[in-house]
């Protein structure tokens, strides 16, 4: 297996021309309408990534070629419907498999936009949804801008781990990295794919099953963190093996999204917005989910009095263990995949909790990035979050099942937080660059 791949990458570095037409082409069939159905999309992205992971192509490389190619997928689909309308029913695939279709159609007139948006990550509609909103004659700018936004998440939550894997088969990588690298993997895989089940079932001690299962998964990482220390420098080697000056003021202004006191603020707004729509179960589960993870983080930290990495010139003084801002960013916007999820079924429920954690999971790893965190703090941080959230929900959920938010409340709640995050980093970085301009 390695002497294919080590002969398949040497090929590769001299002609990687041809491993981007491949990741171009392919993301475009995966989101081109019935073909993503057909072909394996996803095992054949993930194998592309690997091989431009290994020294073939950049990271930045890789993902803009998914993201261009899965738009392209997206116009073609989008305007088949437009120019076919129900006329495109009578495909010969089609005509033999209705339910692709009349099933993506379901979807797209309950959700309407936020169903592009979501349904990217379930694989038997993403190919469709951009038909069907053309069939329903979606105002094309409209789409175009859902389009631009979902097709980003979807090339880095498709191509990152694949680039990675390559990557860190290319790099020198301490002894013992793989063992813990699979140690790590299986249990984060093990304890998903239970919480997955009991929500695939609907069973009602589905939260109290996650809270369980990751507050056992994060006193594991606590207790046996000298260990991953294979992993970490790992890790760690080949995150600032592509650091740029380029990505860097991108990845400052990300990171300072997970700011304490930027989380605090966007924390409470979110929260005294959903006690003035009086909407007190769902205002009582953030705010418990949120104060639990911020109590339990900074209580953590001084307990453990872990180091930083010796990336940063100037350390900072506050330990790294777990890290706080992958602990709040991934409170704050699991939180909002739980609340947005529900009323739905659960596949819904699951995938709502996966877009959720994209943003958050940009959080966590910019500060591997930049040097503050070792990658076993953001993994901490992030199940400090999911524990804390999973034991609210199950708390609130005791006497019954929490309702949905209407839409006119997520009207209210989505721009103003959005605003609200938008407002403070930008004041936050205007305010360092013009410390730094005298």
């Amino acid at each position: 297996m390695m002497q294919w791949f080590d002969s398949m990458t040497t090929w590769l570095q001299g002609s990687p021309h041809w491993l981007a037409l491949a990741i171009f082409l392919v993301a475009c069939l995966e989101c081109l309408a019935v073909a993503g159905i057909i072909i394996p999309g996803t095992v054949v992205l993930f194998s592309l990534a690997v091989l431009a992971g290994s020294g073939a192509l950049e990271l930045w490389q890789t993902l803009l070629l998914a993201y261009t190619g899965g738009l392209l997928g997206d116009a073609i689909s989008y305007s088949l419907g437009r120019r076919f309308h129900q006329r495109i029913r009578g495909l010969p695939v089609l005509r033999d498999h209705p339910e692709w279709l009349t099933t993506a159609e379901n979807y797209f007139q309950r959700y309407g936009v936020v169903s592009l948006l979501v349904g990217r990550y379930i694989g038997p509609l993403r190919p469709m949804l951009p038909l069907v909103a053309g069939m329903l004659d979606m105002p094309a700018v409209r789409f175009v801008l859902v389009s631009l936004l979902a097709a980003a998440g979807w090339a880095v939550a498709y191509m990152l781990p694949g680039w990675a894997t390559g990557a860190a088969l290319r790099l020198p990588l301490p002894e013992g990295f793989w063992g813990a690298a699979g140690v790590v993997s299986a249990t984060l895989a093990v304890m998903l794919l239970l919480i997955m089940q009991a929500s695939l079932r609907e069973r009602r001690w589905s939260a109290s099953l996650a809270a369980l299962l990751g507050a056992i998964a994060l006193a594991a990482v606590l207790i046996g963190f000298p260990h991953l220390d294979a992993l970490d420098q790992g890790l760690m080697t080949l995150v600032q093996d592509e650091r740029s000056a380029t990505l860097d003021p991108i990845v400052v202004f990300i990171t300072r999204f997970g700011d304490f006191h930027i989380q605090l603020a966007a924390g409470v707004l979110l929260v005294l917005l959903l006690f003035v729509a009086r909407r007190w179960q769902a205002a009582l589960f953030v705010g418990g989910g949120l104060l639990l993870a911020s109590t339990a983080t900074t209580v953590l930290k001084n307990l453990l009095a872990r180091s930083r990495p010796d990336v940063l010139l100037q350390p900072l003084e506050t330990y790294s263990l777990p890290s706080g801002h992958s602990s709040a960013a991934f409170a704050f916007f699991l939180a909002l995949g739980i609340l947005a999820g529900r009323g739905s079924a659960a596949r819904t429920r699951l995938t709502w909790l996966l877009v959720a954690c994209l943003p958050a999971l940009a959080i966590a790893l910019s500060r591997v990035y930049l040097g503050v965190h070792w990658p076993s703090d953001i993994i901490a941080g992030a199940l400090v979050a999911a524990t804390s959230c999973a034991l609210s929900l199950a708390l609130i959920q005791r006497a019954a099942p929490m309702q949905p938010l209407p839409a006119k409340v997520w009207w209210l709640v989505i721009p103003a937080c959005a605003t609200l995050l938008g407002t403070m980093v930008t004041w936050e970085l205007s305010a360092t660059l013009s410390r730094y301009s005298y």
